[in-house]
This record gives C-alpha cells, structure tokens and sequence, in this order.
C-alpha cells in the first residue's frame, strides 16, 4: 500500500472551491459543482443460534451514491453527447444506446490553494442516468448564470493513493 507523506506545514484542510473533472483522459469544461463522494454498505444482522440475546452484523452490500456534476450552459455539448450515448430519442431501432461506449471512466482531482494536486479519486463504470439541458428561465432574474447538470450512476470509486501531498510552494523575499 503506498505512503501518504506528511506535510508538518499543512495545518488547514482543503478547499472545496479547486478541482478538476475528467473523463476520456480529458478535464471537462467549465464543471462548477461536483456531488459529494458517498457509498453505503448494507448492515445484514444475524443471530447464533446458541444465543437468543445478541445480535451480530455482517457487512453486505455496497452502493456508490450517484454524482451530480455541474456547470455553466455554453456551447459545448459535452454532457448531451454523454446523456444521448444511453438513450438517444428518435434514433432508429438498434441504434438507441451506444452499448460501446455508454460508461466512462472519471477522475476527480483536488488541488490545494496553489494550484498543485493535492489528491484524486477514480470513478469507475459511470453512465448518465439524468441530464438537465438548462436550468428554470426567469425572466425576473437578474444575472443569474444558466446551470446545466448530469447524474452519474457509477460501480464504484477509490482514492488514487499514488497521489500524494505537495510540499507546498512559499514566497522568497528577494530582499534577504
């Protein structure tokens, strides 16, 4: 298993604000919000027979919580292209889902105030369960940006624990 190293001048923990979104080996464009990164392992209960007080448990299952990913509506039509690869509306028999390649994998890397990578975590087998081409239009609205958005089911993820913490990078005062 790989060392983390320690850094004895971190003290303070990540920000939520820095990070980068990629799938086909390639960061997404414009992503400003990304689901937290949860799973659930079911609880089985069960008793020996030799003991009717207590109850034992056993973990059972795993699930991977869905990732929504965020962003700005543009021009790009990276997400649509995804959303339309499980099911494309009005296409012909056989021709409905890209059984190829409807799955990706993700990478969500976190970087630290600096910029520098400070971890990663690998989303495995993930398909697009849920798109939302544009946000509610509000004619009200006053410099509201549109928001567009995906729902990621996916068979898993684990922390890239290659990544390690960066020394991070200080000011010389060229004055000394």
């Amino acid at each position: 298993m790989a060392q983390f190293t320690v850094n004895p001048q971190r003290f303070d923990p990540y920000k939520n604000f820095k990070f980068i979104v990629y799938w086909d080996r390639k960061p997404v464009a414009g992503i400003s919000k990304v689901s937290g990164l949860k799973k659930t392992t079911e609880v089985i209960k069960h008793r020996e027979g030799g003991d009717p007080s207590t109850t034992r448990k056993s973990p059972g299952k795993t699930d991977y919580d869905p990732i929504t990913l965020e962003r700005g509506v543009t021009n790009d039509v990276a997400f649509e292209q995804w959303a339309n690869k499980v099911w494309n509306y009005g296409s012909k028999a056989g021709a409905e889902v890209s059984l190829k390649d409807f799955r990706k994998e993700m990478r969500i890397v976190v970087l630290n105030e600096a910029g520098q990578v400070a971890m990663a975590y690998n989303i495995h087998r993930c398909w697009v369960s849920e798109y939302q081409a544009e946000s509610d239009l509000d004619a009200n609205g006053t410099g509201a940006v549109l928001i567009q958005h995906i729902k990621l089911e996916n068979e898993g993820w684990e922390r890239d624990t290659s990544v390690t913490e960066p020394s991070e990078p200080g000011f010389t005062n060229p004055a000394s």
